[in-house]
């Protein structure tokens, strides 16, 4: 089993830690994002990962020279130009030579989804493809999936008695998908079931998608196998977070350490933490410094970031190199870039710096 991640995206919500560095490979914890996802399909048999890569791919090269992640094989496949997410995903399994029943993942997700069982469904059932889905309070703001529960790929369709049958989805329960409803309110959505960005393909879903241009997964691909009743979905109540935005990047952290998903060491060994510092629920990558009297509390200390004394940092991000002077306060979502530097005193609230674009354009999951 071979599997297609997808980690082309500009990753411009979290600007501007993803000014010079793609999403993927952003730490969670004590590692790039990109191998806590490598390690999970490895866990599930997975031979070969193959990266579709579009902003920034040596970033990757250089991080992975030997053609190794996670102690996984992987194969970089470089988009001459962005191709939204179905053309990556052609792109990159026709360039890997793949051949044989595949998966595909959006790179920015983080997810105990147990993907063999989802494997095992669909070769199962037949289905040219199955989507998870994961349940949200909100189906509003997601693409809310109508699942027919249980009803087999290649029966004659007849909706009107198959949506008698349904009921409504449940985690672990698996069916033929009848269709998407885009955002709606919530006494227009069939569920609260929505795409979690991990599919098994057939290699004959290659061939529905034209070379050179910009196909998209979502919104062609998946309505042509509707129309066909050849899309299978799992309801799944796995751990699912999408990291792309600033607040899930500081939950991704958090899960990891407080026992949500993991209990591990979120303070690196050759960080510096004043005696008379406070540090609670963060992460101090190597070399980061908290000097006296500073506090940081929920919050993310890259490589060589600096806290100085009498400093606060909460519920932020420091880039690489980055520098809070004397008595400042980082709260509320700030990003601080890369070797950038908040004055002494300064009071920054939900605030970029450098400033930059907040909202990422539709160019292809990951």
């Amino acid at each position: 089993m071979q599997a297609v991640v997808l980690v082309g995206g500009l990753g411009i919500r979290l600007h501007p830690l993803t000014a010079d560095t793609p999403k993927q490979m952003l730490p969670v914890v004590d590692r790039p994002m990109i191998e806590h996802v490598v390690a999970h399909l490895g866990g599930h048999g997975v031979t070969r990962v193959v990266l579709s890569l579009g902003f920034r791919p040596e970033a990757f090269v250089d991080a992975y020279p030997g053609g190794t992640c996670a102690g996984m094989p992987i194969h970089y496949a470089i988009e001459p130009e962005p191709l939204d997410t179905a053309g990556a995903v052609r792109f990159a399994a026709v360039d890997a030579g793949v051949v044989e029943t595949f998966l595909v993942l959006n790179g920015d997700v983080l997810t105990d989804l147990d993907v063999s069982a989802m494997v095992d469904d669909h070769r199962t059932t037949g289905a040219t493809a199955t989507i998870a889905l994961t349940e949200v309070d909100d189906p509003s703001r997601y693409g809310v999936v109508d699942l027919v529960p249980d009803w087999v790929p290649g029966q004659e369709l007849d909706w009107e008695s198959a949506g008698e049958l349904a009921g409504e989805p449940v985690a672990g329960v698996t069916g033929l998908v009848r269709g998407f409803v885009e955002k709606p309110s919530p006494d227009e959505a069939p569920s609260r079931w929505v795409n979690a960005g991990t599919y098994v393909l057939e290699p004959s879903i290659l061939d529905r998608i034209e070379a050179g241009r910009r196909v998209s997964i979502e919104r062609e691909v998946f309505p042509a196998l509707v129309a066909e009743g050849s899309l299978r979905a799992l309801c799944s109540a796995s751990y699912w977070l999408d990291t792309g935005t600033p607040e899930a990047y500081l939950t991704a952290q958090s899960d990891l350490i407080d026992g949500t998903r993991a209990r591990m060491d979120p303070v690196s060994s050759t960080a510096v933490v004043a005696t008379d510092a406070e540090v609670k629920r963060s992460v101090l990558l190597p070399g980061a410094s908290v000097a006296s009297g500073a506090r940081v509390c929920d919050a993310v200390l890259m490589e060589g970031a600096v806290v100085e004394a009498g400093a606060t940092v909460r519920n932020s991000v420091l880039g690489p190199g980055a520098r809070v002077g004397e008595r400042a306060v980082v709260t509320s979502l700030s990003m601080i870039g890369r070797a950038a530097v908040v004055p002494a005193d300064a009071k920054l609230n939900g605030i970029r710096l450098p400033d930059g674009p907040s909202d990422e354009p539709f160019s292809g999951k990951g």
